[in-house]
Formats: structure tokens, sequence, C-alpha cells
């Protein structure tokens, strides 16, 4: 296992439990991966939280898939707060970085399961739908799971400022 830095500023660091719900919050984020010749390749993507994981689907051919192929590290990036504050030259911000090995899943079990959290999560109520989908696409979308290793949060001084008596 890979040592990860402890966080510079740790007055400004979020507990494992915050880190958490910001992922179960949030919808979107920045996966990052070693792409085609050494260079970074971050994509944007939707995921859902599940069971100390980030599951995200794919298509079955592309960047991605090749990189994570060829490297499966990579770190996820969600930012939940982002709000400039141009009259104190700061941005009041809130974010988590998810370090972690990402897998594709192979078995049945594991794509219908990841589907259906990535399912109620972006379509909540319509199990009619949502298994209509599931038929339509298993055969031909690529789910991937990241099991994280290592987690950290941050947000800006002001915020942890303001919190305090």
């Amino acid at each position: 296992m890979t040592a990860f830095r402890p966080m510079r500023r740790n007055l400004q660091q979020l507990s494992r439990e915050e880190c958490e719900r910001i992922l179960d919050r949030c919808t979107s984020g920045v996966l990052a991966l070693t792409g085609d010749g050494g260079y970074p390749y971050a994509v944007p993507l939707s995921y859902v939280y599940a069971d100390g994981a980030i599951i995200f689907h794919s298509a079955v051919q592309g960047h991605k898939v090749d990189a994570i192929k060829q490297d499966n590290r990579c770190s996820f990036c969600v930012i939940e707060q982002d709000e400039v504050t141009p009259a104190e030259f700061t941005t009041y911000f809130r974010s988590v970085i998810a370090f972690g090995r990402i897998h594709i899943l192979d078995s049945t079990n594991e794509k219908v399961h990841a589907l259906r959290l990535l399912g109620r999560r972006y379509s909540p109520g319509d199990e009619h739908g949502l298994q209509h989908e599931i038929d339509k696409s298993l055969d031909h979308v690529l789910l991937l799971r990241l099991d994280i290793e290592h987690m950290t949060g941050k947000e800006a001084i002001e915020l942890v400022k303001a919190r305090k008596p």
C-alpha cells in the first residue's frame, strides 16, 4: 500500500464522516488516471457512493478504459462548494479527494447491483423504468468500482473560523 501524505493545513481537514457526507450529497466529480504517454487524464463523471466505494458507468471502449487497464491507480475529486468571494480575495470551498484503485466489474450480479445503485440515485422511484434500462444496457455498459485506499477533505479556513465560537 502506498504511503499517502498527511494534509499540510490540517486545521482545514474534514473528518472521514464529513467526506462521506459530501460524497453522498454530490453527484459529479473528476476521475484522474494516467493516460496516454504518461500524461494525466482527468474526466468528469457522475457517480454513486455506496458501501465505502465509488461506482461509475462507462462505455466499454475509450481513453478512460484503456487508462484503467494500463494502471488502475486513480484519484477522484468532488467539489461541494466553490464560492468566489472577491471582496476577500478568496474562495470559500469544500472538497474531497479519494485515492484508490478502480476495478472493472465482471460478474452480472455485481453489474446489476451497480446499475441499480446508479439508477436509484439519478432516477429515484422508477423501478420499472430502471429494470427496463438495465435489461437494455447490461450487455454494452461497463461498470467501474473505485475502492478507496485514502481520502481527504478540505474546506476554506474562513468556513472553519465561522463555526468556532
